[in-house]
């Protein structure tokens, strides 16, 4: 499974942003899909994640602001309202049934004040 993201990039307190990570190879649309998060010095942490069948699971912070959708191989993060403290390197992943785990390069998030 290769896993590729794009949509990050530099905004302002308060402004938006949509990621989106493109998934190829043997992947498999039940797969659980989500978006982490990693700053400088932080372990890596959930952000939101998706099941197969549509079910979501956001970490507190993103509750209310960010929104995790998937279309076939295509995972969304939404992110709005976005804060200093959201800046990290958002990372895909991917996990399968029997736990596997693959991830993507990431994509740099940077929220000024």
């Amino acid at each position: 499974v290769q896993l590729v993201e794009s949509g990050g990039g530099l905004v302002q307190a308060g402004g938006s942003l949509r990621l989106s990570c493109t998934a190829s190879g043997s992947f498999s649309s039940f797969s659980l899909m989500g978006w982490y998060r990693q700053a400088p010095g932080v372990e890596r942490e959930l952000v939101a994640e998706i099941t197969g069948r549509g079910s979501t699971n956001y970490a507190d912070s993103a509750k209310g602001r960010f929104t995790i959708s998937r279309d076939k191989n295509l995972v969304y993060l939404q992110m709005n309202n976005l804060k200093p403290e959201d800046t990290a390197v958002y990372v895909c992943n991917s996990r399968a049934a029997w736990g596997q785990d693959w991830w993507g390069q990431g994509t740099q998030v940077t929220v000024s004040s």
